[in-house]
């Protein structure tokens, strides 16, 4: 499969699984006399919007370069990124604020089987974060790994929501409020995740330097092309799913112009085949001075 097929599967994967979810937690909740099951429920609903975010904007970025998007649409994926973060900010926010009401509210105890469903849903979850991570991995999508940390952010509000839960549950009458304090820390804990998901993503639209890894490998494949000496400057910066790279090639001084074209073009095919990630590869000649 391509980049593009990977995390757009991943993303369907997501939708359903939050869907599911998102109606499961729902009816636990509300039947199970839990808010932070409730809670759990609404952030698997934004989830679902985000999923369908994330796919758009993995469909979009894709969309190959034309006369106004010389460099293609990549840019659009972190952008899409932002919004999903968005909706992970609104989503703590409206889950603090009902926790903040109801731990001053009278309510009963929360329904024992509520652990049972809370147990199963962490299972899946963090089963969901690892497969959408590793496709993330796969297809260099950060808003894939954003809707990564949905699912990952979504296990750790179910398990703050099973301890409070336990809590409630082992400590009896006077402590129901227990569960409205797992929902708060879990609106805590989601919001300090859309930090760490909006940070990459800033990354990528500031043209941030993050790429030393692909610099060495970009440096090792050139050096593999007759006629490189060595090379200098590199630049990368990224753009949905494909790497952009500016680099500087050392060649013989003493050739011509016509051999100097000929190496730069070799070059640039030489990365682009073995680095499949690479999008457009710009080449800069430099003269050996030995």
């Amino acid at each position: 499969m391509t980049n593009e097929e990977t995390a757009v599967n991943a993303t369907y994967f997501s939708i359903l699984s939050n869907a599911t979810l998102a109606a499961i937690k729902g009816l636990a909740g509300f039947f199970g006399n839990s808010y932070a099951l409730t809670a759990d429920a609404i952030e698997s609903t934004t989830d679902i919007f985000s999923s369908l975010l994330v796919l758009f904007g993995i469909k979009y970025s894709n969309k190959p370069a034309d006369d106004n998007h010389p460099y293609g649409h990549g840019r659009a994926e972190p952008l899409v990124t932002f919004l999903v973060v968005g909706f992970l900010i609104t989503s703590a926010t409206i889950i603090a604020y009902e926790s903040i009401n109801n731990i001053g509210t009278p309510h009963e105890l929360p329904k024992p089987w509520t652990l049972i469903v809370l147990g199963i849903i962490i299972l899946w979850k963090e089963y969901s974060f690892r497969l959408v991570m590793k496709r993330s991995k796969e297809s260099n999508s950060s808003s894939l790994k954003a809707d990564a940390w949905h699912h990952r952010s979504d296990a750790i509000t179910s398990v703050a929501a099973f301890v409070g839960i336990s809590i409630a549950l082992i400590l009896g009458k006077g402590y129901e409020s227990a569960d409205d304090w797992a929902a708060l820390f879990a609106a805590g804990f989601i919001l300090y995740n859309s930090y760490k998901i909006f940070r990459p993503a800033l990354g990528e639209i500031m043209d941030e330097h993050l790429y030393d890894e692909l610099i060495i490998e970009i440096r090792k494949v050139s050096l593999q092309v007759d006629g490189i000496v060595y090379t200098e400057k590199c630049f990368i910066r990224k753009a949905g799913m494909k790497y952009h790279v500016d680099l500087h090639a050392v060649v013989n001084g003493n050739i011509t112009v016509k051999e100097g074209h000929y190496i730069s073009h070799l070059l640039k095919d030489t990365l682009r085949k073995e680095i499949p990630e690479l999008g457009q590869v710009l080449i800069h000649i430099e003269p050996s001075n030995y």
